[in-house]
């Protein structure tokens, strides 16, 4: 069994690093393959030779090494974002954050209850409606080559924003999901232990950063990265114990350490676990799924990533033209920032967790799957795109006539 076991892993990891490899020859984002190549396989999946694709002995070890990739992720993105960097961040980026998160989160409400969801599920589609991936937005920015636009400053603000955001929902619906409290006083008790919890690593974030200096303070890389990663997956379990999604928990230490001097430290060090473990995760997204039980998502699906394409131009517009952004700048924000990853398929699985309807599962896979697809060949096309909206709209025949007319001399 044993062999077994460690011959199926291997197998499973081989598959991800072909799946890593196909992704970086098309120079295309690795979440859409990872899951199409997860959801190839599995239990409907036959047994060639030695080679068993159903992943049956090993599939509760890859979904646990899919839990630490989780945590990775959240744990990196935690070190990325920090307070000062928040309070540091202009008006507009706050403006432009508020309209796109309050857009896309009202509409996936309406969207959700008009579907005929429950409001749990309600709330967990308006959630995973209204976070875009940040790796795959920073990765189509760099590969673009527009890291130095007008726009892109209030693209990666907006994300921020969309990141607070996700931490603050996150946290909110694991006291509602996971609280176990069938009570109204009993719910409200959970959310605000989540947010209280929250509230402290934000406390820790800005006043025990010398603490946290002097403790990390340890010159051997090994002994370093066993002290993180043992704070990490510590503080991962001890946040599951008080109902707070362990996710959440990995994020706010990512968030109190931020603000440490040893943050590149801890990034240089983590990355290839994110990306090792960020990888599984996605893999062990897509082999949870019966691709025979997407039937009664698809549509589903299909009107949200038509909301979502729609709502996110319009969002973008709005908050680049309110930022004193051209019409072109404004519609690049909307265009970029519609890709659908990781976060999404995290809200998702915490609604599974808390028992909410099986079908979240295939109609977030066919979302993600889309959008990550989409989202990247929209950033690409975006100059036609706007062209071709601009012969509908005439964006720039508004602002020539606008345009003060030039002075006549007598």
């Amino acid at each position: 069994m044993t062999n077994t076991l460690l011959f199926e892993v291997g197998t499973a990891l081989v598959i991800v690093a072909l799946a890593a490899l196909l992704a970086n020859q098309l120079k295309f984002s690795i979440i859409p393959f990872l899951i199409l190549l997860g959801m190839a396989v599995g239990p409907h999946a036959p047994e060639i030779g030695i080679f068993d694709f159903t992943f049956i002995e090993s599939s509760e070890i890859i979904e646990f090494f899919g839990r630490i990739g989780v945590l990775f992720l959240l744990f990196y993105l935690g070190i990325e974002f920090s307070v000062g960097k928040l309070i540091r961040s202009g008006r507009s980026i706050v403006v432009g954050g508020t309209i796109y998160v309050a857009m896309n989160f009202f509409l996936g409400l309406i969207y959700g209850f008009a579907t005929g969801f429950p409001v749990m599920e309600t709330l967990i589609i308006a959630g995973l409606l209204s976070v875009s991936s940040t790796a795959i937005v920073a990765k189509v920015v760099v590969d673009l080559k527009r890291t130095a636009n007008s726009e892109t400053e209030l693209i990666l603000g907006i994300i921020l924003f969309d990141d607070i955001f996700l931490a603050l929902f996150l946290s909110v619906m694991s006291g509602l999901l996971l609280g176990g409290s069938t009570t109204v006083f009993g719910t409200i008790i959970s959310v605000l232990i989540s947010l209280c919890y929250m509230l402290l690593f934000f406390v820790i974030a800005r006043k025990g950063t010398p603490i946290l200096n002097k403790l990390l303070d340890i010159k051997s890389n090994e002994i370093f990265i066993l002290v993180i990663f043992a704070l990490l997956f510590f503080v991962a379990g001890f946040s599951e114990k008080l109902h707070v999604a362990e996710a959440i928990g990995a994020l706010l230490l990512g968030l109190a350490l931020s603000e440490t001097k040893h943050r590149e430290r801890i990034e240089h060090l983590v990355i290839p676990f994110r990306d090792f473990f960020g990888a599984i995760f996605f893999f062990s997204f897509g082999l949870s799924i019966d691709p025979f039980s997407l039937g009664g998502a698809i549509w589903l699906a299909i009107g949200a990533i038509i909301l979502t394409i729609i709502s996110n131009f319009v969002a973008g517009m709005i908050s680049g033209r309110k930022a004193g952004l051209s019409h072109n700048a404004s519609s690049n924000i909307g265009l970029t920032i519609v890709s659908r990853g990781e976060f999404s398929i995290i809200v998702a699985n915490l609604g599974l967790a808390g028992g909410l309807m099986p079908i979240l599962k295939p109609f977030t896979a066919v979302y993600v799957l889309i959008l990550a697809i989409l989202g990247p060949l929209l950033a690409k096309e975006s100059k036609n795109i706007y062209k071709f909206l601009n012969n509908i709209f005439k964006w720039e025949n508004k602002k020539k006539n606008r345009s003060p007319l030039p002075h006549k001399s007598l």
